[in-house]
């Protein structure tokens, strides 16, 4: 793993290689589910490949982004997808400036401008909750042009060397649609599945390491109880994500579990069948 890093790091940006980013992911960074998903994600990425994550809300897209910027020095500048995100959101806006009692139209750049200009990693969260009109701005950037015109400024900006794009989508939740084929197939895709068994407990004790052993054994046994509910349909994926699970044993060290799972998990679900599922399994646990 050190060699393999150590290649990937020069062929990014010859950036300066640090001890402590060997120990990333062992000190609170994204854990990857299995032996290949992180270092692959590397890979690509060094290639310069627009990468896509796809997976359910709270399995760790948005910590796999921060964990490859931290791990390659590399600043990130992030867009929150929305049906209101527009060209100006994306790339910046015109502002009047007024210095020595003149007046002048300035343009501040937006985030994906930034990053452009400064070699940082783009990531574009939720990007099939964005209208399909929107997004074309992009293709030229993500593509082997790697480049833009800015509509507002006439300005062509070539992407500096070290920039790079990761994306995510969570698949059919409310509110998003398809990707369109001329921008998915711009991008290189993987899919993040929630933690299971060891590395799940790993992260809960690092995200809760005050929690006792019975607690986190009750949260780990319960876990295994919502996957499999949520896999034959009589849950919400939601249900099982590792961020409702760390929520939940946060608040288990001030209370009863039961309590802690109603008000992390079972309550943010919208179907009264699913919030009494979860409570139920929960009492299997609860004694």
């Amino acid at each position: 793993m050190d060699s393999f890093i150590e290649q990937t790091l020069a062929m990014r940006a010859k950036r300066t290689y640090r001890e402590e980013d060997r120990l990333l992911i062992q000190k609170g960074g994204y854990v990857s589910p299995n032996p290949n998903l992180y270092d692959d994600i590397l890979v690509a990425l060094s290639l310069k490949k627009p990468i896509l994550l796809k997976g359910p809300s709270g399995s760790g897209k948005t910590r796999l982004a921060q964990s490859i910027s931290a791990l390659f020095q590399q600043p990130m500048q992030s867009v929150n997808c929305s049906v209101d995100l527009d060209a100006e959101a994306l790339l910046g806006f015109k502002t009047i400036v007024s210095q020595d009692g003149q007046s002048t139209i300035e343009f501040v750049d937006g985030p994906v401008v930034t990053a452009m200009k400064r070699g940082h990693l783009l990531y574009i969260d939720e990007i099939n909750m964005a209208k399909p009109e929107t997004l074309p701005i992009l293709h030229s950037l993500l593509d082997h042009r790697r480049m833009l015109t800015n509509p507002f400024t006439s300005e062509v900006i070539v992407a500096h060397e070290d920039f790079s794009v990761l994306s995510a989508i969570n698949e059919g939740y409310i509110g998003t649609s398809p990707m369109n084929e001329a921008l998915k197939n711009r991008f290189v895709s993987f899919s993040i599945p929630y933690l299971q068994a060891e590395q799940l407990r790993t992260v809960l004790e690092q995200a809760v390491p005050e929690a006792e052993a019975p607690v986190i054994d009750t949260i780990m046994n319960l876990s295994e109880d919502l996957s499999k509910q949520a896999a034959n349909g009589l849950l919400a994926d939601e249900a099982a994500s590792v961020r409702s699970l760390i929520n939940a044993l946060q608040l288990a060290v001030h209370m009863p579990v039961d309590r802690a799972v109603t008000y992390a998990i079972a309550e943010l679900l919208e179907d009264k069948m699913e919030r009494d599922l979860v409570n139920e399994l929960t009492a299997t646990w609860v004694k």
